[in-house]
């Protein structure tokens, strides 16, 4: 009796009974190609949300940032004012007023801001942005905390040491026209040594691996007797 043996795949007959290897092989090669391509943007997903995370965080600081910086009001500074009296004027009511409802509550700036502080251009200037910097640390986009201590600690504090020191003891008669009495300058300043400027230019721009150039000799005052000298002014008794 002949046993009865099954067939065994890719072995079939002539006939054509069972399939060809080769091409279930294709087939199935064909279907782990198309699960791996849907499967790999899934494995990939969490690496993109975490880009997409640290990219909106990117930008989530930089609009804060523009944004404090668009609403931030720049302190204007009264030594570079326009010339325009009707700004000038409101600048200065403006710090008046808060002179007397912030700076003035602080014994040492009441005890050290001079009745002529608003001939002082230096003190309106350091007022001035002691304001803006109250109304920031307080008020402003940004305010904080931090900002009121950096406030209390250091810049109040600055102003009031920088103001007693280069005005504290002035007064109004000192900015009147006396024949004897000291007068501070009132005038704009002249920077010195402009007639210098080409010289110093021509060296740093080009030769500044070289001594730099001596000053120009400038001519003797008249009546010095020719040795540049001044004359103190004084009087043989």
């Amino acid at each position: 009796m002949t046993p009865n043996v099954p067939p065994v795949p890719g072995c079939g007959d002539s006939a054509g009974n069972e399939p060809e290897a080769p091409g279930a092989v294709a087939g199935l090669a064909r279907e782990v190609d198309t699960l791996r391509r849907t499967l790999d943007p899934l494995l990939a997903l969490p690496a993109r949300v975490d880009d997409l995370t640290r990219l909106a965080t990117d930008l989530t600081t930089a609009v804060a940032a523009l944004t404090a910086r668009r609403t931030a009001a720049p302190c204007p500074s009264w030594l570079l004012a326009p010339d325009d009296p009707d700004l000038a004027v409101r600048v200065l009511e403006e710090l008046t007023g808060w002179l007397a409802a912030i700076y003035l509550r602080y014994p040492d700036g009441a005890d050290h801001l001079p009745e002529c502080w608003c001939w002082h251009p230096d003190v309106v200037e350091e007022l001035l942005w002691l304001m803006h910097a109250w109304a920031a640390a307080y008020q402003g986009p940004s305010a904080a905390v931090a900002l009121v201590g950096d406030w209390h600690d250091r810049q109040r504090p600055g102003v009031v040491r920088r103001i007693r020191q280069s005005a504290g003891s002035c007064s109004f008669e000192n900015h009147q026209t006396r024949a004897g009495w000291t007068r501070r300058p009132s005038a704009a300043p002249t920077v010195p040594g402009v007639d210098q400027l080409r010289a110093i230019a021509d060296w740093w721009g080009a030769h500044r691996d070289q001594p730099a150039p001596e000053p120009a000799t400038r001519p003797a005052p008249h009546g010095s007797g020719g040795n540049g000298a001044r004359h103190s002014g004084r009087t043989a008794s």
